[in-house]
């Protein structure tokens, strides 16, 4: 039975038309014309008998229909590319992974523990790409997350099981230029000094607050930063007091760059978890990585 599938290339041309919103510019990335692209994307349409794009005379932008297409065709794409890789480099499906991880966490903690776990498994790879919302493992090509949320959260995200790994432990860390002698804060003078925040955490800082009993109104205020590692760069220049989750700072403690304002550490609503999707029998080398990250929280 010959499969009702349109082709790679109409479907690639639909792809980088979507991501620019404009004919011209996916022409450019693909080194095609203009009107190239527009006939394979027109094609396309015609094959699906559904618009992708409105056209106007202010430009184009998709459809509900060409939104929720772009995504399964750009996720498609890239597992096809990935799987293509793989094969090209003498891999087997049984050797790879393929994570999805805070940006954060990956760089500063988990990345640094992968050499222990290469030493097991030297065949392994394991690729690593971010993400810090749930999304859908069937339409994603990805194998595992490595995600930071609340309890509800987690246990919301469909289809999936998670690990709990460790809970979060936050502490209030800045420059030592901005402590006088080297000396902590109490929770009451900290209420004072600038507060570098996160604007995916927005209630962090005054989370900590009321657990010290301390009455902060500027616990909301202070210039945002949607990473921890923003964040932590912004504290190194002394900018201000940092919150942040103990397990991403160990090297700028270490170093002397950051130093704890206040030594009131506090567990955060969030633990990072080890989430798979839910299925009879994972792969032998999901297994293994699950088992190794196991052991590395209890170290």
């Amino acid at each position: 039975m010959r499969r009702k599938l349109p082709s790679i290339q109409s479907l690639i041309c639909f792809e980088v038309a979507a991501r620019h919103a404009s004919f011209t510019n996916a022409a450019q990335e693909l080194a095609l014309t203009q009107g190239a692209v527009s006939r394979q994307v027109t094609t396309l349409e015609d094959m699906l008998g559904v618009p992708l794009f409105r056209r106007g005379q202010h430009g184009m932008q998709l459809t509900p229909a060409g939104q929720d297409y772009a995504r399964q065709v750009r996720n498609r794409l890239n597992g096809l590319e990935r799987d293509t890789l793989e094969i090209m480099g003498g891999k087997s499906p049984n050797e790879y992974l393929t994570l999805a991880a805070v940006p954060t966490f990956a760089s500063r903690w988990l990345i640094p523990q992968l050499p222990s776990f290469a030493q097991s498994f030297p065949q392994a790879q394991i690729d690593i790409e971010t993400c810090t919302r749930p999304f859908m493992f069937s339409d994603s090509g990805l194998d595992a997350a490595l995600y930071a949320g609340t309890p509800e959260q987690v246990a919301q995200w469909a289809g999936t099981k998670a690990t709990k790994l460790f809970d979060e432990q936050v502490i209030p860390v800045c420059s030592p230029a901005l402590l006088k002698k080297n000396r902590p804060l109490s929770p009451q003078q900290l209420s004072q000094m600038p507060l570098l925040q996160q604007s995916t955490r927005p209630d962090a800082w005054r989370q900590w607050f009321d657990a010290q009993g301390v009455d902060a109104p500027r616990a909301l205020t202070g210039p945002r930063y949607e990473l921890f590692s923003m964040q932590v760069a912004a504290a190194r220049a002394g900018l201000g007091v940092s919150l942040v989750p103990t397990l991403l700072i160990s090297t700028e403690l270490s170093s002397g760059d950051l130093v704890v304002a206040c030594k009131r550490q506090l567990t955060g609503l969030r633990a990072y978890y080890f989430v798979e999707p839910q299925v009879d029998q994972p792969r032998k080398i999901l297994r293994h990585f699950k088992d190794w990250l196991l052991e590395q929280t209890l170290r």
